[in-house]
């Protein structure tokens, strides 16, 4: 009985993983800040599902600019600044990094793509 339990435990969790969800259907999102690039550059998100974008400084200061949902983020290296909003709208938004760092700042940008649920 206890590994039954276990074992649904496991694949459900393992589905919530797969999906990039937690709990609520909150969607949360780790992107990895660091010189010209955001890891991953492409993020899906279902629209009216929460998300939480983590933006982890890996190098030095950067920002994030996400102008169609009013959203702006400093990110310090070392540390990790959540981000959190309800995407109201389906469509293919860019996000970039606002303070410069350097050369090949200009090409610093990822794409957030919002789609229906």
């Amino acid at each position: 009985m206890k590994k039954t339990i276990a074992m649904a435990l496991l694949i459900v969790g393992a589905s919530s993983l797969v999906a990039g969800e937690i709990r609520n259907d909150e969607q949360v999102v780790r992107i990895s800040v660091s010189n010209f690039e955001f890891k991953p550059s492409e993020v899906v998100v279902k629209k009216g599902v929460p998300v939480t974008l983590e933006l982890v400084g890996q190098d030095r200061q950067h920002g994030f600019k996400l102008a169609q949902f009013h959203l702006r983020a400093d990110i310090q290296p070392g540390t990790v600044q959540k981000v959190r909003f309800v995407p109201d709208r389906v469509g293919t938004f860019t996000f970039l990094c606002d303070i410069f760092c350097g050369e090949g700042h200009e090409e610093m940008s990822g794409t957030l793509r919002v789609v229906e649920p």
